[in-house]
């Protein structure tokens, strides 16, 4: 009676203690910040296109061969607008092979590629785990929103941008500089210089 009471007890105490874990799939636990999903391509929100420009270092690095890249000519750098000279054309990656090692964001140099939160990829189909490049930029932005991610150096700056910038030097400069130069020559002639003689 009395290991009866001792067990009814035990059970009551892990009845009401909180839970520790969740019913997954139904219920998820939050994911930290640090945590490291399937890469996933950023977007430059000031410049509306990729940071990525191509350069396929990620592709060379990577130890699975998981990815797959081509550069084009940028657009908007014909007409000013971009600072990047290459923009990315086509991206792949297969997340089926993919182990998670983040070697891709530690070699780029343009913080074109971060590993997302993204982590639930299972997949009936044998290729169905290889994404594009609008999938890859879709995970990019919503891991960007969930973390308030920013870049580690500002963009430098588009042709249009140097360009109104050396416009405005040389306005600055051209309102510095006086209006009349004969006025400024009959100024200086007023000046008395000092002789030989009087300085004796």
């Amino acid at each position: 009676m009395l290991n009866g009471l001792k067990g009814l007890g035990v059970t009551l105490r892990g009845a009401l203690r909180s839970k520790v874990t969740a019913e997954y799939p139904k219920e998820h636990l939050p994911i930290d910040n640090r945590f490291m999903g399937f890469p996933a391509l950023t977007w430059d929100a000031a410049r509306d296109e990729p940071y990525c420009t191509g350069c396929i270092v990620c592709v060379r690095y990577c130890p699975t061969q998981c990815m797959s890249a081509q550069m084009q000519d940028n657009p908007k750098f014909a007409e000013g607008v971009s600072h990047r000279k290459k923009i990315i054309e086509t991206f792949e990656i297969n997340l089926g092979r993919c182990i998670l090692c983040g070697i891709c964001v530690d070699v780029c140099n343009f913080d074109a590629i971060e590993m997302s939160h993204e982590h639930e990829r299972s997949e009936r189909l044998r290729n169905a785990n290889r994404v594009d490049l609008p999938t890859l930029l879709d995970m990019g932005r919503q891991y960007q929103a969930e973390v308030g991610w920013k870049q580690s150096k500002p963009n430098a700056a588009s042709p249009n941008e140097r360009a109104a910038a050396k416009a405005a030097v040389e306005a600055t400069k051209a309102e510095e500089t006086p209006e009349n130069p004969e006025t400024q020559a009959a100024d200086d002639t007023d000046i008395p210089e000092k002789s030989g003689g009087d300085a004796a």
